[in-house]
């Protein structure tokens, strides 16, 4: 795989999320793949990441904005950053009531690509960013 091919891949997964697909995020990525989500467990399989994508779009309305992609020049890691507008649905277990709450939350993304797909994704951001503003609204 080259840089601008992993670019491609999670450009796509990106982009399947912005539109709240979630069979196309599932395409980009293994089987086998490892989910590792900021202050949270280690999710693997396809399986339970199409639960969390699930859950994921019943709790939350998001919008990754001003997304940069970067790739090594092998292609098999990657980084994204983005800055997320969301709205929260509905109350997510051991987080604050969700009462449409909007939020502005820089954030990014690290990869590894493994036969042209998505074998890691972990993502970070700063959760007590995320709590204050969606406390504000109290």
């Amino acid at each position: 795989m080259t840089r601008q091919t992993a670019i491609d891949l999670v450009s796509r997964y990106y982009r399947a999320f912005n539109a709240g697909d979630p069979h196309g995020m599932l395409d980009c990525v293994s089987d086998d793949v490892e989910h590792r989500v900021n202050e949270g467990g280690i999710r693997r399989g396809k399986v339970n990441f199409a639960a969390f994508c699930a859950h994921m779009g019943e709790s939350y309305r998001e919008e990754l904005r001003d997304l940069v992609v970067f790739a090594d020049d092998t292609g098999t890691r990657a980084a994204a950053e983005f800055v997320v507008h969301g709205t929260y649905l509905k109350t997510d277990p051991g987080l604050p009531e969700a009462k449409g709450q909007t939020y502005v939350l820089p954030a990014g993304g690290f990869f590894d690509i493994r036969d042209d797909r998505i074998a890691r994704v972990t993502t970070f951001y700063n959760l007590k960013d995320w709590i204050d503003q969606v406390q504000q609204w109290t």
